[in-house]
């Protein structure tokens, strides 16, 4: 089977998926609150299994609480920097398939990621969950309860500088039929 990879500058350069990147420093101009709204719809809108929706959102916008979670592991130091964090948590109360949970907390924090680059924002996604220490100390901090999961912190933020991501199709990782 060939396939034709002609590449169509014009959709990749205005395809979010093809311009979103790790952002780790930000400008001091403010995330809008309709923003934040915007980038939660589109969270709520990532595929789970069972349609189970097991998530919920803690926004971070306090300078002290987003400098005590820069602190919690040595990744996190944007979180300090940007202008509103979120918090993505797994509701194992409200989850029909437990087991399932975290591949639908990764879509949606990959929804939240792609929505921001739409909004003109930078973010870039810390992980806490499953390192029991980082995922422990969030918890503590944010008063969490046992039910829920810490899965991940979403710096949010506009970029000091233009984003100008690399394209990363490679071939030889596709396979056709089998192995």
């Amino acid at each position: 089977m060939e396939i034709d990879l002609k590449i169509d500058v014009k959709y990749i350069s205005m395809n979010p998926i093809f311009q979103r990147q790790s952002v780790r420093r930000y400008s001091d101009i403010e995330v809008t609150d309709a923003q934040i709204e915007n980038i939660l719809r589109a969270a709520m809108q990532a595929p789970s299994a069972c349609n189970q929706q097991a998530w919920e959102f803690i926004v971070i916008e306090s300078d002290e609480d987003k400098k005590a979670i820069s602190e919690m592991h040595r990744f996190a130091k944007p979180a300090g920097l940007a202008s509103k964090l979120i918090v993505v948590l797994g509701n194992l109360k409200i989850a029909k398939i437990s087991s399932m949970i975290e591949q639908d907390l990764g879509a949606c924090c990959e929804n939240i990621l792609l929505q921001a680059t739409w909004e003109g924002l930078g973010a870039v996604w810390l992980g806490f969950h499953p390192i029991e220490d980082r995922s422990l100390k969030l918890k503590e901090y944010l008063n969490i309860p046992d039910y829920c999961i810490p899965f991940a912190v979403i710096c949010v933020g506009y970029p000091l500088k233009e984003a100008n991501p690399a394209l990363r199709y490679d071939e030889s990782k596709v396979h056709f039929d089998r192995y």
